[in-house]
């Protein structure tokens, strides 16, 4: 029973070893900020062909301002080549509240590799956040 047991660990470390992780798949980490009093999470998305839109999701948190606002007028992608891109839509919560979240879709820029940088404007009071990623 023991050596069934342990078997079955090892059997599941490897299993779990061979999957490849969203990183690894193309999906860059998560990213927070808790500037302003507001905390912003990115998620990206899978940023590499064959995405037809690269997509972050993002997540608004706050208890001392009101989430007002529209994303796509607020968010930019700056690419490799430091050229800028507004976001095609916003798939999420409409403004209002202390809690927010949807995804940000953008059209893929031609600079398929380099960083990447998406740009939040004046959340929380906050001049600029920034989420960046360094991609091959």
């Amino acid at each position: 029973m023991r050596v069934r047991m342990i078997l079955g660990l090892i059997a599941a470390v490897a299993l779990a070893g061979a999957m490849p992780s969203a990183a690894a798949a193309g999906a860059p980490a998560a990213q927070t900020s808790d500037a302003g009093g507001v905390r912003v999470k990115v998620t990206p998305g899978t940023l590499a062909p064959p995405a037809e839109t690269w997509d972050f999701e993002v997540v608004f948190d706050t208890h001392t301002v009101v989430l007002a606002g529209d994303p796509v007028r607020f968010t930019v992608l700056v690419d490799a080549r430091g050229r800028v891109h507004a976001p095609l839509r916003w798939d999420g919560d409409p403004p209002g509240g202390h809690h927010r979240e949807g995804v940000l879709r953008f059209r893929p820029p031609e600079a398929q590799s380099g960083a990447i940088e998406l740009r939040l404007s004046g959340v929380g009071g906050v001049p600029t956040l920034s989420f960046r990623w360094e991609r091959r």
